[in-house]
């Protein structure tokens, strides 16, 4: 199973044509903890405002779940 990380700038007020091309990126890894590091690399530069975690069936892993996934604590 391939799990897939979606982030982009987080400047969702402007449309997708003012945005251009690539405003979105996508990156493919073959195990959970690859896409789950690269996840939190991507939250630590605070450069994306929007990120998230398919697991290749179509889950995505988000809110609560994601963040204990990372080891973020419930504060």
């Amino acid at each position: 199973m391939t799990y897939s990380i979606f982030y982009n700038d987080g400047l969702a007020s402007e449309t997708k044509k003012m945005r251009g091309p690539g405003s979105t990126r996508i990156e493919t890894f073959l195990t959970e903890g690859e896409a789950l590091t690269r996840a939190s690399r991507l939250l630590d530069e605070d450069t994306y405002q929007a990120i998230s975690v398919d697991d290749g069936s179509g889950n995505v892993l988000c809110g609560v779940r994601l963040q204990l996934k990372l080891g973020f604590s419930m504060e």
